[in-house]
C-alpha cells in the first residue's frame, strides 16, 4: 500500500473514531473533544508556521477559531451567569489573538492562546473529575 493509500486509511480511522466518540459522548465530554480539538489545531498551526507553510497554517486557525465559536455558543449564559459571559469574553480575546497570530506569523501568540485555553480545559476536566467522585444521590 502507496503512502497515500495509508494515509487515507488513517483519515479514515481517524474521522471514524471521532464519530464514534461524539455519538457516545456526554455533553461535559464534547466540551473537552473541542477543547482538545482546538489545542490540536493551534499545535498544527504552530508547526505550520514554522516550516513556513502560510496556506495550512491559516487554514488550521481558521479552524480553531470555528471551535472557539462552537465553544462560545455552548455557553448558558443565562445559568452561567458571569462565569459564562467572562468565558465568552475570554474565547473572544483568544479569537482576536489567533487573528494576530496568523496576520503576523508569530508563534508565540500561538503559545499564548494555547496556555490559556489549556487552564481552562484543566478546569474543566477537573469539573468531570469531581463529578465522577460524587456519590449518586
Amino acid at each position: 500500500m502507496s503512502f497515500a493509500g495509508v494515509r487515507n486509511a488513517l483519515d479514515q480511522y481517524s474521522q471514524n473514531a471521532v464519530q464514534t466518540g461524539i455519538e457516545s459522548a456526554n455533553p461535559h465530554r464534547l466540551i473537552q473533544m473541542l477543547m482538545e480539538g482546538a489545542l490540536g489545531k493551534i499545535a498544527a498551526a504552530k508547526g505550520f508556521m514554522e516550516r513556513g507553510e502560510i496556506r495550512p497554517k491559516g487554514e488550521q486557525i481558521g479552524c480553531a477559531i470555528s471551535i472557539l465559536e462552537g465553544l462560545k455558543a455552548s455557553l448558558d449564559r443565562e445559568k452561567g451567569g458571569e462565569i459564562a459571559q467572562n468565558l465568552e469574553d475570554l474565547y473572544v480575546y483568544m479569537e482576536r489573538r489567533l487573528i494576530d497570530a496568523n496576520r503576523e506569523n508569530d508563534a508565540s501568540i500561538l503559545d499564548e492562546v494555547s496556555d490559556l485555553l489549556k487552564q481552562i480545559k484543566e478546569a474543566w476536566d477537573a469539573i468531570a473529575d469531581h463529578a465522577q467522585q460524587e456519590p449518586a444521590a
